[in-house]
């Protein structure tokens, strides 16, 4: 499989920077700014079939956790923001939309008048199973551009990487100073890659 393109922005980048500061080592930018592109890009493709359904990633997101608990098919609006992974407030906004259309409601949970939780309404319900397919669908896709093995190996060294970042392992004689990534952190208003 042909892998190289005729033009490789990245590699271009890291050669304008070896030119004009020879004194820094840029290899990881082979790393970090494919990745970034390849976020960027895959982002883009996802959120096509999300706006299909009438959906931003975001309200895809809440949609997809609650399909996921099971029937009665309901989060408590805690456990929803941890498993989408944003503030309680941005889920607050997420569930008004999803609301409005229909898709979810607010109830009070069973056994704890105190409590409240979210659900799936009927047509929430429908609406995730079809849109969750064409999802699969189209992350089958985007890696058909990889063979099996490659995918394979691709998962293992990904997954590793991504069990160290969150363990907080970091190189003893990294310099916060200057080892900063070139965004200095996320930023939670990008998009980021799903497959819920």
């Amino acid at each position: 499989m042909e892998h190289r393109q005729q033009d490789d922005h990245v590699a271009r980048i890291q050669a304008e920077w070896r030119r004009e500061r020879p004194d820094l080592d840029v290899g990881p930018q082979a790393v970090i700014g494919r990745l970034h592109r390849l976020a960027a890009h895959l982002s883009a493709e996802l959120a096509l079939v999300y706006q299909r359904y009438g959906l931003g990633e975001g309200e895809f997101d809440v949609l997809a956790a609650l399909r996921r608990a099971g029937a009665p098919y309901e989060r408590a609006p805690g456990e929803l923001a941890a498993h989408t992974m944003v503030t309680t407030g941005a889920m607050t906004k997420r569930v008004d939309r999803l609301e409005r259309a229909g898709l979810v409601t607010r109830r009070t949970a069973e056994g704890d008048r105190r409590g409240r939780v979210v659900a799936l309404t009927d047509a929430g319900l429908r609406l995730i199973d079809e849109a969750f397919t064409a999802h699969m669908h189209n992350e089958h896709r985007l890696l058909a551009h990889l063979d099996r093995e490659e995918a394979a190996a691709l998962q293992t060294l990904l997954t590793a990487w991504q069990h160290r970042l969150d363990g907080g392992s970091r190189d003893p004689g990294h310099d916060a100073d200057t080892g900063r990534d070139d965004d200095g952190g996320r930023d939670d208003s990008r998009p980021t890659v799903r497959t819920d």
